[in-house]
């Protein structure tokens, strides 16, 4: 399985970027998938996740109310719309996949992407 994210950029303080992740290599839907972000000498923290068949999301405190996650299974695709950017939400941010019927956390996830930087000034 591979996470392939896209997206990321450079935007000022109250603008907005969208993210995607497109998986492939799979044949059995993966039940969840979400986001991660690390920033430099932090934990990496869970953004959001979205359980691709019943479309059930969740988010963290931190960006409720401001990021959205989105799915097009057609595309086997998960979106992250992020606006009313913080120089706080400056990070790396990961997609993720699981198989656990539970919260996505850190250590159940199986596939990662490799990561698209977002950066806010």
């Amino acid at each position: 399985v591979q996470l392939v994210e896209s997206g990321g950029g450079s935007v000022q303080s109250g603008g907005s970027l969208r993210l995607s992740c497109q998986a492939s290599g799979y044949t059995t839907r993966l039940p969840v998938m979400g986001w991660f972000r690390q920033a430099p000498g932090q934990e990496r923290e869970r953004v959001a996740y979205i359980y691709t068949s019943g479309g059930s999301t969740f988010y963290g405190d931190s960006v409720k109310g401001r990021f959205t996650i989105s799915q097009d299974n057609a595309k086997k695709t998960v979106y992250l719309q992020m606006n009313n950017l913080e120089p706080e939400d400056t990070a790396m941010y990961y997609c993720a996949a699981g198989y656990a019927s539970g919260p996505l956390v850190a250590s159940l996830v199986a596939y990662w992407g490799q990561g698209t930087q977002v950066t806010v000034s």
